[in-house]
């Protein structure tokens, strides 16, 4: 992608734009087609941003992502995620974090039916722990922006296996040009819409085109694949912050009877 050109080219959402309800801190939301518009000032850091990552260090980054990734849990534990209100309103495929929590109290929960691994998606065969297409919906929760862009269509590929015909994937993540997108500098930029963070972990930030084009190549139809825009405000520092998300669902094509 011509990154400069997409950049300048880029126009508010208008047509097929959904304002959504506001919710505390939330100045406003709205879903679409169209990422945000930058200003002239943030068009200009990002043309201008080049690749400063060394290839030495990306290839260390790339084989120590388990590494990292451990870490920043180890660190953060659960303390560093809200409780994700939003997915049960936004995706109805999801039962409700109550219901969930009942269904681990409940005395006959079993855990031979339950199983919890441990997996890179990118090299690890779901299918050694997976019976083949017996799942009834996957999510991708801001899991995908983690992964290199490169291996990325291996994750989805896994997924395929295990899904059964008809049903979704389920996919959020951050959008392009998201607020944490533009804070980074250039000497932590790896790639087009890639970034290292200081404790080595990784964020790619997607454009529609992109995940669609991702999602097609392996076989799934597109059911849904909308921007969500917020202005996120916090009104003791006197910010607002626009945030930036993708949200969409893809499916495994029925079998033909």
């Amino acid at each position: 992608m011509d990154e400069s050109r997409s950049l300048q080219d880029d126009t508010s959402i208008t047509q097929g734009e959904v304002i959504l309800p506001i919710c505390e801190g939330v100045a406003f939301q709205r879903r679409g087609h169209k990422a945000r518009t930058l200003s002239p000032e943030e068009v200009e850091k990002l043309v201008q941003d080049p690749v400063l990552v060394s290839d030495f260090k990306q290839l260390k980054l790339e084989q120590e992502a388990q590494k990292n990734w451990d870490l920043f849990y180890k660190r953060n534990s659960t303390n560093f995620f809200k409780d994700r209100h939003w997915t049960t309103r936004e995706f109805e495929e999801l039962k409700s974090c109550r219901e969930v929590s009942m269904f681990h109290q409940n005395p006959l929960y079993d855990t031979q039916r339950c199983k919890v691994f441990q997996c890179d998606l990118t090299k690890d065969d779901l299918l050694e722990n997976i019976p083949s297409e017996s799942v009834d919906v996957v999510t991708l929760i801001f899991v995908l922006s983690a992964v290199h862009p490169e291996k990325m269509h291996l994750v989805l590929q896994n997924i395929y296996k295990v899904l059964k015909p008809g049903t979704c994937v389920l996919f959020r993540d951050y959008g392009l040009y998201d607020h944490a997108m533009l804070r980074f500098k250039p000497a932590n930029k790896l790639g087009e819409n890639f970034y290292v963070r200081q404790d080595g972990t990784r964020s790619y930030f997607f454009q529609d085109e992109f995940l669609a084009q991702l999602f097609l190549s392996v076989g799934f139809e597109q059911v849904a694949n909308d921007y969500v825009l917020r202005e996120t405000v916090n009104k003791k520092e006197g910010l607002c912050v626009p945030r930036v998300f993708l949200q969409s669902k893809f499916r495994k094509p029925k079998r033909a009877t």
